[in-house]
């Protein structure tokens, strides 16, 4: 854009310095004109550099990368866990993975160069295929919980999520702290692997903790009445109560790690790392991130599926 300016400025100077030797409006017109396409043209080669430029240092991160498979990013996630990822049905009745992690997940392979390739496994899947380096990122709302680094590396926050405490309409009077939750009467869902499992032993040791893999099984459980309560990250809970109108988020739960969501990075893939957090950064800031949230969310209210298509 400066350079833009400048080749405005300096057509308009020669045509100033022109006018001031002597010549008419009529002699200067011409030229004046030659001078604007001329710099119009000078601002159009500038910016297609200038893309070129970003193209080509983006290539060049993208060729230091090492991926599983060349040539593609591989990711694992668990799709039962919407808005993040889950399967929105289509009118002709076909499943297609959705969510605002499987977006961000095709934006950072394009910003890569990378053909993307999604694997769908449990949640302990994912820190699983992480650990052993099977896949390139785990993409599946995951919080930079410090005991899992050392089977997996974490990118900056891609969005920023809370944890919250769910239960039933019908109960959410016998809940008003968290201090009430901590009843040894009390079943109390968590999903396995999850944070939310520390969440529960911590602020309700003295309840019978109830580890679920699937967030799916944990809200089918509380509205048939087998489970009290459950920690469920805010977003969603929020989603779940949103298609589920006898769930109720009744209380926020404090976390003293990292809040939000970051992406798994294969340990020790430096070179991956930095492409995602600039892809991450990119996407922030050009508002990308609040599309996908939005498109997710709105996809999450009509009819989806949520766990593994051949678990249906």
């Amino acid at each position: 854009m400066k350079k833009k300016i400048m080749a405005v400025i300096m057509a308009a100077a020669m045509t100033f310095s022109m006018t001031a030797c002597g010549g008419s409006k009529a002699d200067t017109a011409p030229t004046t004109e030659a001078s604007t396409e001329a710099a119009a043209d000078t601002a159009q080669e500038t910016e297609a550099a200038g893309d070129a430029a970003e193209t080509e240092e983006a290539g060049e991160a993208a060729a230091e990368i090492t991926t599983v498979t060349p040539g593609k990013l591989t990711v694992a996630t668990s799709p039962d866990f919407a808005p993040y990822e889950f399967y929105a049905v289509g009118e002709d009745g076909t499943p297609t993975l959705a969510g605002f992690d499987i977006a961000l997940a095709q934006y950072i392979a394009d910003y890569l160069g990378l053909e993307l390739e999604v694997v769908p496994v449990d949640f302990d899947g994912v820190l699983m295929e992480l650990q052993t380096k099977a896949v390139d990122l785990g993409v599946a709302g995951l919080s930079p919980d410090p005991k899992r680094e050392s089977i997996m590396d974490f990118s900056d926050i891609y969005y920023e999520g809370g944890q919250s405490f769910v239960c039933t309409q019908a109960n959410k009077d016998k809940f008003t702290s968290l201090e009430d939750t901590n009843n040894a009467e009390y079943e109390i869902g968590a999903q396995t692997g999850a944070i939310q499992v520390d969440l529960a032993q911590a602020n309700s040791p003295d309840a019978d903790i109830i580890q679920l893999t699937k967030v799916t099984d944990i809200v089918a459980e509380l509205i048939a009445g087998k489970l009290d309560g459950a920690y469920i990250e805010t977003a969603v809970a929020e989603s779940y109560a949103k298609n589920y109108p006898e769930l109720c988020v009744v209380l926020d739960v404090p976390y003293d790690g990292a809040e939000g969501s970051a992406i798994g990075v294969s340990k020790g893939n430096d070179a991956l790392k930095a492409g995602v957090n600039e892809a991450i950064a990119k996407a922030i800031s050009e508002g990308k991130m609040d599309e996908f949230v939005a498109t997710a969310n709105e996809q999450a209210s009509g009819e989806i599926i949520e766990g593994l298509l051949d678990q249906q």
